[in-house]
């Protein structure tokens, strides 16, 4: 009726047809004695799928970790107090030690009378092993992480200074300790001996009590975050010179961290101490030293000479949108498939050409020939 008869056709050629869905699929499916089995396609799935896999849990950890990107500017808004926190050992008697805090402007703050003292002694600090030289910070990994989760968890914890081990003996050594409000101007802070650098009333220390080594434990700017590594935290330095000076250049400049760019606003300085679940101020240092002997006309001390950048540095962390995860791991996953089934493919072909050749030199042995000229130019 329908013309299948004529040409020798029949529908049990194209599989029964029990229901009405089946009949209006979409996606016919190929008959199983149309598909060819082979050994290597089961195990090229399996790479396949542990390939996808993979790249597709890399993509999810890349984006959970997110992007991190530095960015420089010029600080926008007035500042004018810059708070310097200050944690430092001197293998000196608190009495000995003169402590003072000068800034370009000429203002001088006696930062010995704001400062904390506590008499303790050298061997509980100086043989420490978190302490470390200058020279090795590099080598220890001392220069910071990157990882603004780590700066924002840090920034979340303590802020307040350790307390001083007890004593076990006599003092030997000074910690001198605590925060104090400066102008954010170039300045240095200098700890010299007492009746040397300043005249205090004809008062003058033996030359043989001179001892300027110490461990700085905290050396930061701006709000206290004791978590926080600095490039100076945990630093020794020590001399059997009693006239040796100790410098210390610093270059500081205001940084940002925070992991929500989009809402941050940096037209004006924040307040002090200002911390916020997702954005903290603060300010990073890069130091370079320079310390030497000197004779006995000149002063010397520890010398920490800082100098004010007018740059902003913001270090921000962001993660991309859904839709945007799902768009990569689509692209890798389909990238995947359609290179493992141009590899499969040339796979077979290259076996197929590989087998018709030995098929040939077989054939050629067995009827005692060899090869012919049309097989050698072939090879």
């Amino acid at each position: 009726m329908n013309g299948y008869a004529d040409q020798h056709l029949s529908e049990e050629n194209f599989g029964p047809a029990p229901s009405v869905l089946k009949s209006f699929d979409a996606f016919p499916k190929t008959k199983p004695t149309y598909l060819t089995r082979t050994q290597n396609g089961g195990a090229w799935t399996l790479v396949l799928i542990a390939t996808c896999s993979w790249l597709a849990f890399t993509e999810i950890l890349r984006w959970w970790a997110g992007t991190t990107t530095h960015t420089f500017s010029v600080e926008k808004g007035i500042s004018h107090d810059l708070q310097i926190n200050l944690d430092i050992v001197v293998a000196m008697r608190c009495q000995d030690v003169h402590v003072n805090v000068q800034d370009a402007s000429g203002d001088r703050i006696l930062a010995g009378d704001l400062l904390k003292k506590d008499p303790t002694q050298w061997g509980a600090w100086g043989n420490s092993r978190e302490v470390h030289k200058l020279n090795r910070a590099a080598d220890q990994g001392l220069e910071g992480q990157e990882d603004v989760h780590d700066y924002l968890g840090a920034a979340s914890g303590r802020r307040k200074f350790s307390k001083t081990p007890k004593l076990r003996g006599m003092p030997d050594a000074c910690r001198v300790y605590g925060s104090l409000e400066g102008n954010k101007v170039q300045g240095d802070f200098h700890i010299t001996a007492r009746g040397h650098g300043y005249m205090e009333f004809g008062e003058h220390l033996n030359h043989n009590s001179f001892n300027f080594s110490h461990t700085i434990n905290e050396l930061s700017f701006g709000p206290f975050y004791p978590s926080l590594t600095n490039p100076l935290d945990s630093t020794l330095a020590t001399t059997e010179s009693h006239f040796y000076k100790f410098q210390y250049y610093l270059s500081v400049v205001p940084t940002i961290y925070t992991e929500a760019l989009h809402t941050l606003h940096s037209t004006t300085p924040p307040p002090p101490g200002y911390p916020s679940k997702h954005t903290i101020y603060t300010n990073q240092y890069a130091v370079t030293e320079q310390s030497h002997p000197v004779g006995e006309s000149q002063v010397p001390g520890i010398f920490v000479k800082f100098d004010i950048e007018p740059i902003l540095l913001t270090i921000a962390e962001e993660k991309g949108g859904l839709l945007a995860l799902v768009v990569r791991l689509v692209n890798v996953v389909s990238g995947v498939l359609v290179a493992g089934g141009w590899c499969y493919q040339l796979v077979g072909w290259g076996g197929e050409v590989w087998g018709r050749r030995r098929r040939r030199e077989s054939l050629g042995v067995l009827h005692g020939r060899g090869p012919s000229l049309d097989e050698k130019r072939f090879e």
